[in-house]
């Protein structure tokens, strides 16, 4: 499969296993690393956010509360994903919240998540750090709009994940660095890294 969906969410915390929900949800579409279709909403989730989430995002108590049922928005962004495989920036995180809502929602979260945290730490050691805005910066890939918003997010993710994929294939000979590839990348160690790229160039030769 070809595409892959890139997600970002907003959140009131950091662990859904706490009781924080999401706020705000953005998918960006990809198909052989462009755009094809963007997904972005609102949710209430019906629980207050704080000030400091706020301050953070942007996000007001008020937009949530004219924004649609936490529940229906899950509904439409499954529909949305379908089967297609996941990336996010710090994967881990967004995972966390795309089980849970749709756990609330009553729906299965089946697809795998690639994380470009990981697999920038693999590729790029040297990077200042590898928060996602110091990335972007780091290798002049467009900001698109306003950080720590759903979908600019979502779209700077995308932007890093092009510059990972075309990397790989210019520096690492990797013919089809398609989701499965990134995620055997990033499950493997950087010690192990050479003989990992030696293997694949056999693979592929």
């Amino acid at each position: 499969m070809s595409r892959i969906a890139v997600i970002d969410f907003e959140t009131t915390g950091i662990s859904p296993g706490m009781g924080d929900r999401a706020t705000e949800v953005a998918i960006v579409l990809t198909e052989r690393g462009r755009v094809v279709d963007r997904f972005q909403s609102l949710m209430n989730a019906g629980v207050r956010i704080p000030p400091f989430i706020t301050q953070l995002t942007g996000i007001t108590n008020a937009m949530v509360a004219s924004a649609p049922p936490a529940e229906r928005v899950m509904a439409e962004a499954a529909r949305f994903v379908g089967e297609v495989p996941m990336v996010a920036h710090n994967a881990s995180f967004d995972r966390r919240y795309w089980v849970a809502e749709l756990a609330r929602a009553g729906l299965p979260a089946c697809q795998p998540f690639a994380c470009t945290v990981l697999l920038s730490r693999r590729l790029y050691p040297e990077a200042p750090s590898h928060k996602l805005g110091t990335l972007v910066d780091h290798f002049q890939l467009p900001r698109t709009g306003q950080a720590h918003r759903a979908l600019a997010d979502a779209e700077m993710a995308h932007e890093l994940l092009g510059r990972i994929q075309h990397d790989l294939r210019a520096r690492h000979g990797v013919a089809e660095p398609d989701h499965a590839f990134l995620m055997a990348l990033q499950a493997c160690t950087r010690a192990a890294l050479p003989k990992f790229f030696r293997a694949r160039a056999v693979a592929t030769t």
